[in-house]
């Protein structure tokens, strides 16, 4: 879900009262957390007028005032080129701080396969557990790009990193496969004693 910063500025300002009902502020703190929401303030903001993200801000809307609670979304414009700009700076930046999350814990991903390699425990069981670990790494990338509306330049970076993670788990399990199928291989007979068959040299 990525766009130009020259694009329409159009925008949802979405105001959200839960009143007493915790269960309810929980699912629109994470609706709105997951969709890259721009607070003005408390209970109070802004993001991009896009048809998916008007989608899910219309179910939030009708959920939390089923619940009792109150809840509005209005389409704005904004005139300023200045002031759109700099929703989409901020936007840029909140992206690029989850990026550069991304990035900090890919090293920790990739320095495990290289001890498990060096200790010579490439084994199907480590490669199960790394898959386990890149799967989630898959999915919390693709949470931030989901709402990586303005291409945060820390997006390039963080894909690279990821990829890095799945070429290092291929290896890993190529080596783990070589390793596995080294067991049932029958062992190299070793040279066959030699035989004399000849006379007894005399002196």
């Amino acid at each position: 879900m990525t766009g130009d910063a020259g694009a329409e500025p159009n925008w949802l300002l979405v105001t959200v009262s839960t009143g007493q009902v915790a269960s309810l502020r929980v699912y629109v703190w994470r609706q709105l957390r997951k969709l890259g929401a721009l607070y003005l303030q408390q209970s109070v903001c802004l993001l991009p007028d896009r048809p998916d993200v008007a989608k899910t801000i219309a179910r939030l809307v009708a959920r939390v005032r089923d619940q009792g609670g109150q809840a509005r979304a209005l389409r704005v414009r904004l005139t300023d080129p200045q002031e759109h700009g700099a929703l989409v700076d901020e936007q840029r930046a909140d992206r690029d701080v989850e990026y550069a999350e991304v990035l900090e814990r890919a090293p920790a991903f990739l320095a495990e396969i290289e001890m498990e390699t060096t200790r010579g425990r490439a084994t199907y069981a480590e490669v199960e557990e790394s898959e386990a670990d890149l799967e989630r790494f898959e999915k919390w990338l693709a949470a931030i790009a989901a709402r990586d509306y303005f291409d945060a330049p820390g997006g390039a970076a963080a894909r690279a990193a990821v990829q890095r993670c799945r070429d290092v788990l291929a290896d890993f399990e190529t080596a783990a496969l070589h390793a596995d199928a080294a067991r049932f291989e029958p062992p190299t007979p070793g040279p066959s004693p030699d035989v004399d068959n000849g006379a007894t040299n005399k002196e």
